[in-house]
């Protein structure tokens, strides 16, 4: 396993080795020693699953606030997605910058604390994996525009299939703050 930091601080591509032979693929997605000593999260609390169908189409960007910040590992079993992180951590140096990571069954996306995030299908079909460090928390959860030209992420497909509330977060203004951690 390879720890490959990203534009944001504290996260990471996950890169796995992928064993294959005649009979298929083997991938190990996690292992908490190497976790541990890369000084990343090993604990994790919810497994989620989603299907997403269409090229181009786009979920998020999704986070939760303190006191359920939660931490993300994602990884992409079937098909391929442009995972993207924005920064939403106050007096951090990476504050409102985004990173992406294209994720397919041999690299996953490490998101810490105080991020935003989504992704859009690079294949008809993606099917990820979120590993998550804090129980869902509805009261907790926001959220910011794909589009939102603050952050100004370069989505590599045009958008589509946007969900009516992705499309209606509000757009950061001069004098967002942040999500405090």
């Amino acid at each position: 396993m390879e720890f490959v930091p990203t534009q944001i601080a504290g996260a990471f591509a996950v890169r796995h080795d992928v064993r294959a032979d005649e009979r298929g693929r083997f991938t190990r997605q996690y292992c908490e020693r190497e976790f541990a000593e890369a000084g990343l999260n090993t604990r994790w609390v919810q497994v989620n699953h989603s299907v997403t169908l269409g090229l181009g189409s786009i979920r998020g960007m999704h986070f939760q606030c303190q006191p359920e910040a939660e931490a993300k590992l994602v990884s992409c079993p079937v098909g391929r997605a442009f995972d993207v992180a924005v920064d939403l951590r106050r007096g951090s140096e990476t504050f409102l910058k985004w990173a992406a990571v294209e994720i397919d069954e041999a690299t996953s996306f490490y998101i810490p604390e105080g991020c935003a995030h989504g992704f859009q299908a690079l294949t008809s079909e993606v099917q990820l994996i979120y590993m998550h460090s804090t129980f869902y928390a509805p009261d907790a959860e926001g959220g910011v525009r794909f589009d939102d030209p603050a952050i100004g992420i370069a989505w590599p497909l045009p958008p589509v299939n946007l969900s009516d509330r992705d499309r209606s977060f509000a757009l950061i203004d001069r004098d967002f703050e942040g999500v405090a951690l």
